[in-house]
């Protein structure tokens, strides 16, 4: 795969990377490069958290966050220069949620309580992270905050959700590359957020079997009839393309 992008990137095609990660464009950069991806093949790295980041930052509004994370100091990094935003220690001292990862282990009891709090008081939750789940080495999935961001709203709590596939998130990446919307081709694993949002944006899509869903693929024999099920079992857009991954 790096191969492939760092071909890509020397013809002159334009690459972005699009993440629901609850932290900032600059961690991320960082991460990606240490994978194997420079961060300069990129013409823009988009995250979830960094536009969650800059709507506060524009917005300037005095507000108390109660943080759930997946390591400790990730909300501290995040809130850097937001003079504005403090960290609440306490849930009960809160104006309201940020909602950025879990632990692999689950939720645990502080993310349980302080979503209890929220909805019993009425606060808002920002969820940095819509996915419902993410894949880890060895097949494995772990839950993730989009999980509980929606059994929230479905319990009648208000959330707002940053990242794939809500539209506002793949507009402005649009803007940011200068690139129109019938041009730009989504590469994900999830038909939930990646394929769902670029069909919206009205982006084409490419779908990577592995990954996310890569159980569902495990035996495929018949990859098409394989994608059909899974695009009727999950509700989504069919993308317009799909590759599987080869080992």
């Amino acid at each position: 795969v790096p191969d492939a992008i760092g071909s890509l990137s020397k013809t002159g095609k334009k690459l972005a990377v699009l993440s629901n990660s609850g932290k900032r464009a600059a961690p991320n950069a960082q991460r990606i490069a240490g994978k194997g991806y420079p961060s300069h093949w990129f013409q823009q790295i988009m995250t979830s958290g960094e536009a969650l980041w800059l709507d506060l930052a524009a917005a300037g509004q005095a507000m108390r966050l109660f943080p759930i994370v997946r390591e400790a100091g990730d909300a501290d990094v995040w809130a850097a220069g937001l003079p504005n935003v403090e960290l609440a220690a306490d849930v009960a001292d809160a104006d309201a949620i940020l909602l950025m990862g879990l632990p692999d282990a689950g939720e645990g009891e502080t993310a349980q309580k302080a979503m209890e709090v929220a909805l019993q008081n009425g606060l808002p939750v920002y969820c940095s992270n819509p996915d419902r789940a993410s894949p880890r080495a060895g097949g494995q999935t772990v839950i993730s905050p989009g999980e509980l961001a929606h059994r929230h709203v479905d319990a009648g709590g208000k959330v707002l959700f940053y990242g794939k596939p809500h539209l506002p998130i793949f507009e402005r990446l649009q803007v940011e590359i200068g690139v129109a919307p019938d041009r730009i081709l989504m590469v994900g694993d999830s038909l939930e957020h990646d394929v769902a949002g670029a069909k919206a944006a009205g982006w084409s899509s490419l779908f990577v079997e592995g990954g996310l869903h890569s159980a569902h693929f495990a035996d495929a024999k018949n990859r098409a009839a394989d994608l059909a099920e899974l695009v009727a079992l999950e509700k989504a857009p069919a993308p317009d393309y799909s590759i599987p991954i080869v080992s």
